[in-house]
């Protein structure tokens, strides 16, 4: 008998793994049925544990070869209608297990954005303004948008949250584990800790990822949110 116990996975022919496979199969094919999304491309995976609530439906877009992982949270705070989708998952965005993104305005993911587990996205915040009424009741603050551009990659853990403007992460940047992004963050550029600062960038010339010491100002970022 052969042993998994050292890479902890089950055998392709295992019974458990092909049920759980087509769980996934059948529940996907079920939201592109019975779920009003804004569009649904072509080669798209929603895990069978996934939440997505079917009056949000409308307001989700998921592009081709979109992969929705175990436990994932599609949240949308505010179910009015709209003349645009409020979440964007473009061409082949991958979300990690137990991932959240929690939107109230507008979060763009574009193409081969990559989530680790437990990554969460948020564009608001719960409002706390009024110490005399319980944090539950005082609803979210105004919140802004959020954009991660082409190729990026969360670690895990990882925390964008905007609550004023608009914060971008420019293209091929990537977040390191369990950093917490507050402000917008150049393209090519890896960040780090809470709150994330730079801590390489690509160089282009030599076609490295390099560091560079003056990238740990507080300034360094260079690019803030369009309200701050």
């Amino acid at each position: 008998m052969r042993d998994f116990s050292k890479t902890g996975r089950l055998p392709a022919n295992d019974p458990l793994a092909l049920l759980a496979r087509l769980k996934t199969k059948l529940n996907t094919l079920w939201c592109r049925l019975t779920y009003p999304f804004a569009s649904l491309g072509s080669e798209v995976s929603i895990h069978w544990s996934s939440d997505i609530y079917r009056k949000a439906a409308p307001l989700i877009s998921l592009g081709n070869d979109v992969y929705i992982g175990p436990h994932v949270w599609l949240n949308l705070v505010e179910l009015q209608p709209n003349d645009r989708p409020k979440l964007i998952l473009s061409n082949g965005c991958k979300i990690g297990r137990r991932s959240t993104i929690s939107v109230k305005n507008e979060i763009v993911l574009e193409e081969d954005v990559l989530f680790a587990p437990s990554v969460l996205i948020m564009d608001h915040n719960h409002e706390y303004s009024d110490p005399a009424i319980p944090i539950h009741a005082q609803g979210v603050d105004q919140g802004g948008t959020i954009r991660i551009e082409k190729n990026c990659w969360l670690g895990y853990g990882a925390v964008v949250l905007c609550t004023k403007g608009h914060l971008t992460i420019g293209r091929n940047s990537i977040v390191g584990a369990n950093a917490v992004v507050t402000r917008s963050v150049p393209p090519f550029t890896v960040v780090a800790g809470n709150p994330a600062r730079p801590v390489k960038q690509y160089d282009p010339q030599s076609r490295q990822w390099l560091k560079n010491a003056s990238l740990n100002s507080a300034s360094s970022l260079g690019v803030k949110n369009e309200a701050s």
